[in-house]
């Protein structure tokens, strides 16, 4: 999903400099945009928010377009496999749990809110050690190594799965559903087919006549999805027949054989215009990122989701996408089964049964994850 943050303009530090909380997380922007998107809810509460993360992170970027106080520290990761960095992180964590237990002495938050990653480690860590409550987000269906590591010295652990709460101690888990940026809700269909360049292209389809089409949006995640990305083109014929196609193919990704091709857009990510794309699409087709799986349920767009093979992850995507396939709020396809005909298949199911899938997101009541986290982390006001 697209990464840019608008700078928030409501986050001036109250009269009671006690109400103040540092956000964590990092290394991917999953880790990052939840964060971001309770700021707005965060200044209307009067909290005071800055934030701890790698000094080298994707999060010092986002943070500083944000407007926030941003303190690096040094991080490091344990892996299961082979590397030579395995001996030289774990002095780097134990560094960065020293500039952590120093940067909260200054800062003297009342509370930590974590949203998982390496470099939230060292800084759960540092606040155990001084005494302030820490609560942690939990994205995924599974906890990932990072929040595993975090989670005995958290008070609370939210968590987005209902499913989740097997997998943690029944004090501390409490569903939420996940954060979800105020902005996604003001996005307008009208701005975001003129920016795809794909407003004046609803008629003429062969198998459509002069009805409109519906707008295609295929998201790989944030980098793209090489494998996801040629299927679709190998597809393309019989979906511009039915479809009108946003492609965000990620950095790189784009074909230049493609450009002009009446009905299609490729773009490499799309940021600031992230809500008008997401209010024009009809359906979307995606990896199943928990963050981006959120943001269909919480707009009500019915969704075929590709999650990433056992190949490529922890299997957390597979995970998530059963999830919201038991929930009746998507379709999932293998990405071993992503052939032409398989996909355009699946796609006209997803169409057929729209209205379906959009009644199952609307009765959910998840959809507004950040007050649900909000009331958590009002109990410490």
């Amino acid at each position: 999903m697209g990464a840019r943050m608008p700078r928030p303009l409501l986050l001036l530090p109250p009269m009671d400099p006690a109400r103040t909380i540092v956000l964590t997380g990092g290394g991917t922007a999953g880790h990052v945009i939840p964060n971001l998107a309770l700021l707005p809810l965060l200044a209307a509460a009067g909290w005071r928010a800055e934030y701890v993360g790698s000094a080298a992170g994707i999060e010092k970027k986002l943070v500083a377009e944000a407007g926030l106080p941003f303190h690096g520290i040094a991080s490091g990761k344990l892996r299961r496999y082979f590397d030579w960095k395995n001996f030289t992180d774990p002095f780097r964590i134990v560094l960065g749990i020293w500039q952590a237990w120093r940067i909260l002495g200054r800062v003297r938050p009342r509370l930590v809110f974590s949203k998982g990653g390496f470099v939230a480690v060292p800084v759960v860590l540092a606040a155990r050690l001084r005494g302030i409550p820490v609560i942690i987000h939990e994205s995924d269906l599974t906890p990932g190594l990072a929040n595993r590591m975090a989670i005995p010295f958290a008070r609370t652990v939210c968590v987005s799965f209902r499913e989740t709460l097997r997998h943690l101690p029944k004090d501390k888990a409490v569903q939420t559903g996940a954060p979800i940026r105020a902005e996604l809700f003001q996005g307008s269909r009208e701005k975001g087919e003129a920016f795809l360049g794909l407003a004046s292209q609803n008629a003429g389809a062969p198998s459509a006549g002069a009805e409109r089409r519906p707008l295609l949006l295929i998201i790989g995640g944030s980098l793209g999805s090489r494998n996801l990305n040629a299927a679709v083109r190998a597809a393309l014929p019989g979906l511009l027949a039915r479809y009108r196609i946003a492609h965000l193919c990620g950095k790189g990704g784009t074909d230049p054989a493609l450009e002009g091709r009446p009905g299609y857009r490729q773009l490499e990510y799309v940021s600031a215009e992230m809500p008008d794309v997401l209010a024009a699409a009809d359906l979307v087709l995606s990896r199943a990122g928990s963050n981006a799986i959120f943001e269909f349920l919480a707009l009500r767009k019915p969704n075929l989701l590709v999650p990433l093979p056992l190949s490529a992850s922890r299997g957390d995507q597979i995970l998530n996408a059963r999830a919201f396939q038991a929930e009746g709020f998507s379709r999932v396809l293998a990405e071993e089964d992503i052939g032409p005909g398989r996909l355009e298949q699946e796609l006209a199911l997803l169409e057929a049964q729209a209205e379906t899938y959009r009644e199952a997101m609307r009765a959910s009541p998840l959809r507004d994850g950040a007050r649900h986290v909000m009331d958590v982390i009002a109990r410490w006001a």
